[in-house]
């Protein structure tokens, strides 16, 4: 399976929707926060890829059961020009399970719903999920795919990273070790390699084993 590069009218349609990845929010109250405080960075849409669902339920615990390294991520929606949080955003996320399969396609057909979910964002422009580490697929690296609508309209489609090195210490450990050495890392993604950089997720491991995952995006409304 593989997320093709953004088409020439994909692309053209979506230059007007860049994120601001907004740096030293992951531990800081948003309400705050202004553009004096914070230096922002522009980060460049990236391909939905073929495995979106749209109507996703609204929920935080996206993971049906399905087994994996506990994951929390938090994500945070910043107004685009003056870096204040956006309330009331619906932020859309689907990724692999610890296999590396999708729901709703190919061996992952049988369900529409495992890693799949919509939060809305609060006063501190916070939504939070409760998933699992995500697993691998051939010709891509390990990525959660994003979305986000305000007042109807998207506003922001990307996907989010790990680094390398905490993949491979996640991936020494059940359900994921299991499977053979993953084929593609970061630098081998020509999804990643187009601005992927810029769209790490900072990442924790709490005292109880959970996976600590935060990022900040700003958005042109």
């Amino acid at each position: 399976m593989y997320d093709g590069q953004l088409t020439r009218r994909e692309s053209l349609a979506r230059l007007g929707g860049f994120a601001l990845t907004a740096l030293g929010l992951a531990g800081l109250d948003a309400r705050r926060t202004d553009a004096a405080s914070v230096s922002c960075i522009l980060t460049p849409e990236q391909t939905e890829g073929p495995y979106y669902i749209a109507g996703e339920k609204l929920r935080r615990n996206i993971t049906d059961g399905h087994p994996g390294s506990p994951m929390q991520l938090r994500a945070f929606v910043v107004d685009a020009t003056t870096c204040r949080p956006v309330r009331n955003a619906a932020v859309d996320i689907w990724h692999a399970d610890a296999a590396g399969v999708y729901s709703g396609f190919g061996s992952g057909a049988s369900s529409r719903t495992f890693m799949r979910g919509i939060q809305r964002t609060n006063a501190k422009g916070l939504a939070q999920f409760r998933t699992v580490y995500p697993g691998w697929y051939q010709g891509r690296t390990v990525h959660i795919h994003i979305k986000v609508h305000v007042g109807g309209n998207v506003v922001h489609t990307g996907q989010l990273y790990f680094s390398d090195s905490l993949t491979d210490a996640v991936y020494r450990h059940a359900p994921y070790s299991s499977r053979p050495t993953r084929t593609t890392r970061n630098a081998d993604d020509m999804i990643f390699r187009s601005g992927g950089s810029r769209s790490m997720l900072k990442v924790k491991r709490s005292s109880a084993g959970v996976y600590l995952a935060t990022i900040t995006m700003g958005v042109r409304r």
